[in-house]
């Protein structure tokens, strides 16, 4: 099995180095190695990292215009004008609403709350809801999340009297849109300490500065919205983050422990990556199939009943997304495997039907499948236009190759791994080319593996409770703050199970002597057979702790693995079924009829070959038997695969058969001397009539023919007449008989671990 990615194992500090930190912090030396790393190694660094507080927050007024905003929104609560916050529908848009929201209530604001909707509206100020807001007597607009690109609306609202107050952390452009106030953690006037805060982090700062105080009841909210926005997890966020946990695990809010409830998670031990991969994902589920307005609500709400029934909702949301992501994802990779795409550096896969919210996360499935930048997109045959996704790989950067091809596109943003984009559906083809251009004209590699950045080197024996507690003192992980990556080496796996509702992931045990570690492999099912073959693995993943029935273990969550030598796989049969044809691969024949016979079994994306044309195919299926073990040997030292699967079918056993005694042969030639000109076609007869098996039969009569002594003419056999006189065992037929026994009992009916045994003589 070869890594899916580029390994490469971090630098390791000094043991100077090391004693320097844990002077600073009493740490263990995984824990302390981990800092170094991370580039921190001050003293006052150490101590910042290690104990985050809400001293270490900066001042919100160290943000452009914060004064300004703070003084409009005080003259709108206190005027009682009609505020409208105006959010986003994805995590950190829903949170930064709903905070927004109840903070300008506890000030006795009159607010009202509007979410864009993802198909209606489109993300960011809309032109026609911005009219609608002025038309219902909105006085202040407060954007969350958003803004900075809404030159059109926001101009429109301050020229008809009604003014906006910006808070946003997206890209600025090169105008700024003449708002009331724009809150930005990197205003091109500004000089705020901290340019990663999102959206829900520049909304707490606001909050924070309204009320004149921190708003610590706010900080579940704003844990969310910085998880799942994927912004550094260092300096005022890794204190927002760690201040947000503690608050959300002992939150009140009817709507999340309903929300934590319906997904399965145990709010008392809730971390990030609870966030990142069962909050995050249930909340922007609702922005992708409708209205996130709910969100908002859901997080908002003192109703308990109804906090329940909108958290078994989102679930059925989230479930329903989670269907759509499969059910296209699915159909996305059956045509990213055509001839034509597999040929092609970049992907643009299109489809009638898709359903547009969710296809940039199948987008970044294909990514991660094929290694190449793609795209996305649902046609609407009534517009004739295709709307989608894109996401990247590093070397790529996905939007200047589209920045460039504006003229193809309808509507286009992003950035350098995402995009999104609404294009004539006639100008697909033109815009693959286009973006192939661009890899080819940047010398862009697409075929290199990405980089895999390895913290830890330990034994198997090495990764203890004690390491794991070290290690998560790291914690909360997240951009920045990568979860640790461990490179262990084990020599062996057991209790390998395909789990899952569509036996898509894998468990197994890492072994090494007496020590043992349960792994979790998702979406790896497909290695089942693998994994029961290899006998030294390496492995990369991240610790994780286990509780079942009280019990808690350690577990490793698979990351990447690769095998040091050949995985040889065991499927021998002598019968074909469909099922042994759909692996991918390259598909090996020693015979060329039955190469001929079984072309149409093989699988798309797949080859059938001769054993003599073998040369550099990663993963090989030997199909049919070789006609001795001189052919094995020459097809066998040829091969450079990494994996090869051995069927090695034939419809009859030279080994099993054996070689008819001499008693037989002489019965058989007798009875041919006795009743010359037997047709052919009534071997089969013959061979009942003599109880000889008519494989044997048919041996036989070939050594008779190579030896003289018979004679086939017109379809009928008949005994020589005075023929010379040979031994049995001089005949060809003879010898290649003997060969094919002697190939069977090595290749086919040895154990498996007698076979592998034997080939690794080859690599001495």
């Amino acid at each position: 099995m070869e890594a899916q990615y580029e390994w490469q194992l971090k630098a390791t500090p000094t043991d100077q180095d090391l004693q320097a930190i844990m002077a600073v912090e009493a740490l263990p030396k995984a824990a302390a190695q981990l800092l170094w790393q991370r580039g921190i190694k001050t003293p006052e660094a150490i101590s910042a990292f290690m104990h985050p507080n809400v001293g270490q927050l900066h001042d919100p007024y160290a943000l452009y215009d914060m004064q300004t905003a703070v003084d409009r929104i005080q003259a709108a609560v206190m005027g009682g004008e009609k505020i409208t916050v105006y959010g986003d529908y994805d995590a950190d848009g829903i949170t930064s609403t709903a905070l927004m929201q109840e903070t300008l209530e506890s000030l006795g604001a009159d607010v009202e709350v509007y979410v864009p909707n993802r198909f209606k509206d489109g993300y960011g100020p809309n032109l026609d809801v911005y009219k609608q807001l002025v038309e219902n007597g909105t006085q202040l607009i407060v954007t969350v999340d958003n803004g900075v690109s809404g030159l059109e609306p926001i101009a429109y609202a301050q020229e008809h009297g009604v003014d906006v107050v910006v808070t946003d952390h997206h890209e600025l452009p090169s105008t700024l849109p003449n708002a009331t106030a724009i809150i930005h953690p990197r205003h091109p006037e500004g000089q705020y300490p901290f340019s990663d805060l999102c959206g829900v982090g520049v909304a707490f700062k606001v909050a924070t500065a309204l009320l004149e105080e921190i708003p610590y009841e706010s900080l579940d909210l704003v844990a969310i919205g910085t998880v799942c926005d994927l912004v550094s997890l260092t300096d005022e966020n890794r204190v927002l983050v760690s201040l947000g946990l503690q608050q959300l695990q002992n939150t009140s809010r009817p709507g999340l422990v309903a929300l934590c409830q319906s997904a399965g998670i145990e709010q008392e031990t809730l971390d990030a990556t609870s966030i990142g991969f069962g909050i995050g994902p249930r909340l922007n589920a609702i922005g992708r199939l409708g209205d996130a307005n709910l969100g908002v609500n859901l997080l908002t709400t003192f109703d308990e009943e109804q906090a329940v029934e909108q958290a078994q909702f989102v679930e059925q949301q989230n479930k329903k997304r989670q269907g759509l992501v499969q059910e296209i994802t699915a159909l996305a990779s059956e045509m990213a495997q055509t001839p034509e795409n597999q040929a092609s550096a970049t992907l643009v896969l299109a489809h009638e039907g898709w359903h547009e919210g969710v296809l940039g996360i199948v987008a970044s499935h294909i990514v991660e499948q094929t290694g190449k930048p793609t795209l996305v997109l649902a046609i609407d045959l009534a517009t004739g236009q295709a709307k989608g996704s894109g996401r990247s790989v590093e070397a790529y950067h996905l939007f200047k190759a589209l920045d460039a091809q504006r003229t193809l596109l309808t509507h286009f943003g992003g950035h350098h791994m995402a995009v999104g984009l609404t294009m004539p559906v006639d100008q697909l083809a033109a815009l693959q080319t286009a973006m192939n251009t661009y890899a080819a004209d940047n010398q862009i590699d697409l075929t290199t593996k990405p980089t895999l950045a390895v913290d830890l080197q330990l034994a198997l024996a090495d990764v203890t409770p004690d390491v794991y507690q070290a290690i998560s003192q790291l914690a909360p992980y997240g951009t920045d703050n990568p979860e640790p990556l461990i490179e262990m080496t084990v020599p062996s796996v057991t209790n390998v199970k395909q789990i899952g509702a569509d036996q898509k992931h894998l468990k197994f045990t890492a072994v090494d002597q007496e020590a043992q570690l349960a792994v979790l492999a998702f979406n790896r099912g497909a290695l089942y057979d693998d994994l029961q073959a290899v006998e030294q693995l390496k492995l990369v993943g991240q610790l994780s702790e286990n509780t079942w029935r009280g019990n808690t273990t350690l577990q490793l969550m698979l990351k990447d693995l690769q095998t040091s030598g050949q995985v040889l796989i065991d499927q021998r049969s002598n019968r074909l079924t469909q099922q042994l044809f759909k692996a991918s691969g390259t598909y090996v024949f020693f015979n060329e009829k039955h190469l001929a016979q079984l072309q149409s079994y093989i699988p798309a994306g797949s080859q059938a070959i001769l054993a003599a044309d073998v040369a550099q195919q990663a993963e090989l299926i030997v199909v049919d038997e070789p006609t001795d073990l001189d052919e094995f040997e020459a097809f066998y030292r040829q091969q450079q695969a990494t994996k090869i699967s051995f069927i090695f079918y034939s419809k009859y056993s030279a080994y099993l058969d054996g070689i008819p005694g001499k008693k037989q042969f002489a019965t058989f030639l007798v009875y041919l001397r006795q009743h010359p000109g037997i047709e052919k076609a009534r071997l089969g007869e013959l061979a009942t009539y003599l109880k000889i098996k008519l494989p044997l039969l048919i041996f036989m009569l070939q050594v008779f023919f190579d030896l003289g002594f018979v004679k086939i003419e017109c379809g009928l056999i008949s005994a020589a007449e005075q023929p010379e006189k040979h031994a049995l065992e001089s005949a060809p037929s003879y010898q290649q008989r003997l060969a094919k026994i002697d190939m069977e009992k090595q290749l086919v009916y040895s154990t498996f671990a007698e076979m592998k045994d034997w080939l690794a003589g080859f690599n001495q």
